[in-house]
């Protein structure tokens, strides 16, 4: 708008002069710009804009003509090591006049032609490592002539000139910053992995991050980043501190070992009011919470925070004192709605469970009822599960949160009654009844409700688009004896405690050493066998010291740790390893002395798994995936369909199944819907007022991301990354047009 605010100001100077034809003339190209520069960044953002929309102006593809898409261009991701696992990317790209930016499933970044798909430039924050893991997408940032984009790659944030793909050496240490920097813990030992980009307000870049889900885990504190030198400017502490707001819903000295809380979803920001939205997750353990009694603030909050301070401003807590993974999924849709009326801006929250929350954005006021109703107690020793939870009246819940025995699937009558048998001999008492010894029934579940993949709003209607998941699962709790934790470790994770004590000074903690003096171990088993190996440790030789004795009756161990001979180990010994290493970073102070860990640990040995019949199917009957319209204006549905189908699954002459995907919908001024995500490899677009469907096509492999829309020379295109297949299991990038 600059260009035209400059006209508006200068014109009454120069009208006695300028023909006034002429000055129209010129403020006409000044719109005409203005308008080309907005169509070349409708998709500039994850998730469409800062408010988190999914929405896009652009009508060029609508549903007349949707029909005649087809793929445009392809762009596989060529990065996957020899024989690697076919890979899954969860990447929304974003595009910067012309330029599409976007992540690989192994965490290597990328600029690409948006109009045919051919790489500007690739970056590779591994130096030829595996990577990989989850991501789900960049942030672009500019002043002048400086473009950057930033994006994080294992518990590193990373800043790369957006024109050349090149590190920019002014930032942090080299282009990059820790982050595991600046949290509670040792940060050699603890290790933060955002998954989903931040938020740039002004110089800085919001962050939130993944950490672990079990005992011990990091808190998930915010934390703004300068963007020009990388320096942490704030932090807010989603597990108060002694003194901050919130700080006694806690154990008094949780701050010190508690964890979670942590915004992996994403956030959204207000720039007029200098406000980000955060939707945080769970407090860690999120099954079991006797060492965190109390409500648990700000955990399963929405909150609203001033985005040049980091300070709080509101909160509403979804859900108290977590016993369920019931983590908020995705970034607050910033809406606008009208009620009783007056037009309100608003937050709009999804769930897990299967509640939309909508509160007004400047005071965090419902704008719909909430009750505190009784919930059912906890029946685990030390367990003290909040007597009530926060009920929304409207809009009504998106998935289901109750089932009886006649929503068992009946394939056939042998899978049905053994679903009834294990039906009847779990506790089940609704939506919160807690995790439980003898196994509990969990709807909708860890992967229920909706997922990252959000709401998308169309601010023409104040319609918001959100897919729901039925997937039913069962907690079921164990308890581990503290013998038995010790005795989970492995050789290898013993062999790597000889090492942190005795080799770590001088090879380094990341076994990269310090040469010449001090030779890197990496990669060790392809330089020297093992019985060389042996003889240097237990002789040493140079600097090093001979380790005969204190190796004595280890030396399996080490060699396990040296040779990265990684065991194959169950779910349960993989979390207590987890457990071990995240209480062993926590910091003691001079005042305090380690004490030896008595107390109770819980494990859900069941957690995010499925409920399924005897023969691997869906143990509730379908749909297992719904998309559904829902007026934020009137909290009132206006329409939900089936999304996804299983055919051999599906009943004859019955409606689709549904299928259970965790990316979102998309919605354009087209009058359309677009959502991928589906098991069944589809991308289809459906009427937004109808929910009909219009459109779909099959796709090499599952597109477990949410699409993108956006202009380039003058054609609309639809895009969405694509996970590998045995063709190329690095994965794709997908773009679709009119024919």
């Amino acid at each position: 708008m600059s260009r035209i605010k400059t006209f508006l100001i200068i014109y009454p100077y120069i009208k006695t002069t300028f023909p006034f034809f002429l000055f129209i003339v010129l403020l006409h190209t000044a719109c005409n710009r203005q308008s080309e520069y907005n169509v070349n960044r409708t998709w500039k953002v994850y998730k469409a804009d800062a408010e988190s929309s999914s929405y896009s102006p652009l009508t060029q593809v609508n549903k007349e003509n949707v029909h005649q898409l087809q793929l445009a261009w392809t762009f596989p991701m060529k990065d996957a090591l020899e024989n690697a696992r076919f890979g899954s990317s969860e990447c929304n790209p974003i595009i910067i006049d012309g330029v599409m930016y976007a992540t690989s499933a192994r965490h290597r970044a990328y600029a690409i032609n948006a109009s045919n798909g051919e790489k500007i430039w690739s970056f590779d924050p591994f130096d030829g490592g595996e990577g990989g893991g989850v991501n789900r997408g960049v942030t672009y940032w500019e002043k002048e002539n400086d473009k950057r984009i930033l994006f994080t790659a294992g518990d590193n944030l990373f800043a790369v000139d957006a024109r050349t793909g090149k590190l920019i050496s002014t930032f942090g240490k080299e282009g990059k910053v820790s982050m595991n920097v600046g949290l509670r813990d040792d940060p050699t030992t603890i290790s933060v992995i955002p998954t989903s980009p931040g938020i740039v307000y002004q110089d800085l870049l919001i962050l939130g991050a993944e950490v672990s889900e079990l005992y011990g885990a990091q808190p998930g504190w915010i934390r703004a980043y300068n963007i020009i030198t990388g320096k942490l400017e704030w932090t807010f502490h989603t597990i108060p501190l002694p003194g901050e707001p919130g700080y006694e819903t806690w154990p008094k000295d949780a701050y010190k070992y508690a964890g979670g809380v942590n915004d992996w979803a994403g956030m959204s920001l207000d720039q007029n009011r200098g406000m980000v939205f955060l939707a945080l997750g769970s407090p860690s353990y999120d099954f079991y919470g006797a060492d965190r009694k109390g409500k648990n603030l700000y955990g399963n909050c929405v909150v609203a925070l001033n985005a040049k301070t980091g300070k709080l401003i509101w909160y509403f807590q979804t859900v108290h004192h977590d016993l369920w993974d019931y983590d908020l999924p995705a970034p607050p849709n910033l809406v606008t709605v009208e009620k009783d009326g007056k037009t309100i801006d608003a937050v709009a929250q999804t769930t897990k469970s299967g509640f939309l929350f909508v509160f007004n954005r400047e005071t965090g006021e419902s704008l719909f009822p909430i009750e505190e109703r009784k919930v059912p107690p906890s029946h685990i020793p030390g367990e003290e599960a909040w007597p009530t939870q926060p009920f929304p009246l409207k809009p009504k819940p998106y998935a289901r949160q109750w089932m009886t025995k006649d929503d068992l699937s009946d394939f056939s009558p042998a899978a049905h009654d053994s679903l009834l048998k294990r039906f009847n001999s779990f506790r089940y008492e609704g939506l919160f009844t807690p995790p439980d010894t003898k196994g509990t029934l969990m709807l909708p579940g860890t992967r229920g409700g909706s997922s990252w993949g959000g709401g998308a709003f169309d601010p023409a209607t104040g319609i918001l688009y959100v897919k729901s998941n039925d997937s039913p699962e069962i907690d079921l709790l164990q308890k581990i004896e503290p013998e038995a934790n010790a005795a989970s470790q492995t050789v290898h994770s013993q062999g790597k405690t000889l090492y942190m004590n005795y080799c770590s000074s001088c090879h380094g903690k990341d076994r990269n050493g310090d040469e010449p003096v001090y030779p890197s171990l990496i990669g060790l088993k392809n330089r020297m066998t093992k019985e060389s190996a042996l003889n240097k440790i237990k002789q040493g030789g140079g600097k090093m010291p001979a380790f005969a004795g204190v190796i004595k009756g280890q030396e399996k161990a080490i060699l396990a740790f040296l040779f990265e001979e990684q065991p194959k180990l169950s779910r349960k010994q993989a979390e207590l390893l987890e457990i071990q290493r995240n209480k062993a970073a926590q910091k003691v102070t001079a005042e305090e002395s380690p004490k030896t860990d008595t107390a109770a640990i819980y494990l859900n040995l069941t957690a995010y798994g499925y409920f399924r019949d005897s023969e691997g199917r869906p143990g509730i009957k379908p749909p297992w995936g719904t998309l559904h319209a829902i007026n934020l204006n009137t909290g009132e549905y206006v329409w939900q369909i089936p999304v996804g189908n299983h055919p051999e699954l599906q009943a004859k002459d019955a409606p689709e199944t549904g299928s259970e995907g965790s990316a979102g919908p998309i919605v354009t001024a087209g009058g359309l819907v677009f959502i991928g995500g589906t098991r069944d490899k589809k991308l289809r677009a459906f009427d937004k007022d109808t929910g009909k469907k219009l459109w779909e096509i099959p796709l090499p492999a599952v597109a477990n991301a949410t699409a993108c829309t956006y202009m380039s020379n003058n054609k609309q295109y639809i895009a969405l990354s694509v996970a590998g297949d045995k063709d190329n299991p690095g994965g794709y990038i997908m773009a679709f047009a009119l024919h």
